[in-house]
């Protein structure tokens, strides 16, 4: 996934209203920006960090503008756009990156559910996917999520379903932090979603993690890192 136009540097001021964010640019003019991430952005979101923000030519857009990168106080750099998740992670199967799907296997996007309401990310050959985007680091690795999320926890729970009923079920962790090369569930921040991931593990889902290679320039899927699951939410505890 290459910018273009490429990225234009600022500095983040703050992020605020959950889709908002201020800069200033290098001229010293303050933008505000849409902020596509609806998570906590814990360790991606502090003053004074290095951003990238991309332009629409979209005249009918409020904000033209959109943060895509931020740079954390180690150096690290972190998409934090979340919608770039699921474009990422179909780079990463058309290349057969992600192991258990080949890489002529056909792909959809936002696909119903069958039998009940509601739409999962993909549908790869006949496998139902879930795409959930990593940006928060923890002190050994990342974690998901990065607030409490009943909407991530009911996509567990709907893998899971599907897959009692007979269907291929996987959840894909994207991981747009150049700082972590394995993942978990953040299991001190919300425990119910740690719980709803080893339960649908025990049913069969399918959990692997690819990783980006995360610059100014492009985020690229580089490969598969480990996802760290102990028993139970206890042990992490």
């Amino acid at each position: 996934m290459r910018f273009e136009p490429p990225l234009q540097r600022a500095t983040l001021i703050r992020r605020y209203k959950r889709f908002l964010a201020d800069v200033e640019t290098a001229e010293g003019e303050t933008l505000t920006l849409h902020c596509p991430n609806t998570g906590a952005m814990t360790g991606c979101a502090d003053p004074g960090s290095s951003a990238w923000y991309s332009t629409s030519a979209n005249e009918r857009r409020k904000y033209a503008h959109t943060l895509e990168i931020v740079g954390d106080r180690d150096g690290h750099l972190i998409g934090i756009n979340s919608a770039r998740a699921n474009a990422l992670v179909v780079e990463a199967l058309a290349v057969g990156m992600l192991p258990g799907f080949p890489a002529d296997a056909g792909v959809r996007r936002e696909v119903a559910i069958p039998g009940q309401p509601g739409r999962l990310d993909l549908l790869v050959g006949d496998v139902y996917v879930e795409v959930k985007s990593v940006t928060l680091r923890l002190a050994d690795s990342g974690a998901f999520p990065d607030a409490v999320s009943a909407r991530a926890t009911r996509h567990l729970d709907t893998l899971a379903r599907l897959k009692r009923r007979g269907h291929r079920a996987a959840l894909v962790f994207c991981v747009q932090h150049t700082g972590i090369d394995r993942v978990r569930s953040a299991d001190e921040i919300d425990r119910d979603y740690g719980r709803a991931l080893r339960r649908a593990v025990a049913h069969g889902v399918d959990v692997v993690a690819v990783r980006c290679r995360v610059t100014p320039s492009e985020i690229v899927p580089v490969g598969v890192v480990p996802v760290d699951l102990p028993s139970s939410v206890e042990e992490r505890s």
